[in-house]
């Protein structure tokens, strides 16, 4: 039976309009635009100051246009969010936040972040808008449109990778963008799998799509996903152009990590399938921390060879 709203015995947290404004904008969502470094790091840019400040601009600049987003989705779910256990607890959802407060600080990040990349060229302007575009698109149209709600996500990546690279005027491999594909593809699927567990008969009330989802089908499709996903980096790593690129062959000794991270990732959703998303259990599995540190510290010792 669905909720009419946010349970009169739910306790929700006491704190200034600024602090729930601050909670709205989902600072701990901000990680996901650290793909923007993708660029400097394959660029072999790393060591490069200017190029450096210029990654930072452009993930500023990202985690102003994601909040934004964020602000607009949660203007346009708040009723159906006082349907869901976590997200009723959520500032606007909970009225703690008004419509008019949330809906200018949203365009002021919005106008900010566009303006932001045009002042560092009009390529990273370009994508820029076209991620805002895209995410607009899916708040008001893609996301209930099923498998499209997904895509439209992992597409979002997509376009953050490209720009981390834009803006440095360094090229990026295709097979690296539909790693980043297939990689935020696996792990919209994988929440979509929480949500539909999680809810049970109230998930179509909080979001109609989910209707069209059910666990069975769910992980059919997150195992395609994943051995996609392992297979396309394999491919990248050992492909002639990345070998000659880098001047070595020994990313190929990288591929444990993925492997690694991707299976632990699919234990953690199935141990707590109505745990926290994506963004939580990589910040809160220590395992999952390891691998993806030791895979940062390893493609960057084969890359720029420092003991060399």
């Amino acid at each position: 039976m669905l909720m009419t709203g946010v349970s009169p015995t739910r306790e929700t947290p006491v704190r200034s309009l600024a602090a729930d404004l601050l909670v709205s904008l989902r600072p701990d969502q901000w990680t996901k635009n650290l793909i923007v470094f993708a660029g400097l790091v394959f660029g072999e840019r790393l060591l490069e100051p200017g190029a450096v400040a210029r990654s930072f601009a452009t993930l500023t600049i990202f985690c102003a246009l994601s909040s934004a987003m964020y602000l607009l989705n949660d203007l346009r779910d708040r009723t159906r969010d006082q349907l869901h256990p976590a997200k009723a607890l959520r500032p606007i959802a909970a009225g703690r936040v008004s419509p008019a407060a949330a809906g200018a600080v949203a365009g002021l990040l919005l106008a900010g972040g566009l303006l932001g990349a045009f002042l560092l060229g009009p390529g990273l302007a370009v994508l820029s808008l076209a991620f805002a575009t895209l995410l607009t698109l899916y708040t008001w149209v893609l996301k209930n449109v099923v498998i499209l709600d997904v895509l439209a996500i992992a597409v979002g990546f997509v376009l953050r990778a490209a720009a981390g690279a834009v803006v440095l005027g360094v090229a990026i491999s295709q097979w690296l963008l539909v790693c980043t594909l297939l990689l935020a593809l696996f792990l919209g699927l994988t929440k979509r799998r929480q949500e539909v567990v999680a809810l049970g008969a109230d998930a179509t009330g909080h979001r109609p799509v989910l209707a069209r989802y059910n666990p069975a089908v769910l992980d059919q499709m997150v195992t395609i996903v994943a051995g996609a996903t392992l297979v396309s980096y394999a491919v990248y790593t050992t492909s002639q152009g990345t070998v000659e690129e880098f001047g070595t062959d020994l990313l190929t000794l990288t591929i444990p990590f993925p492997i690694y991270g991707v299976l632990r990732y699919l234990m953690l959703i199935h141990d707590d399938s109505a745990g926290p998303g994506p963004t939580d259990i990589l910040l809160r599995d220590r395992p999952l921390e390891a691998c993806i540190i030791g895979w940062g510290l390893a493609v960057a010792a084969i890359i720029y060879r420092p003991f060399a």
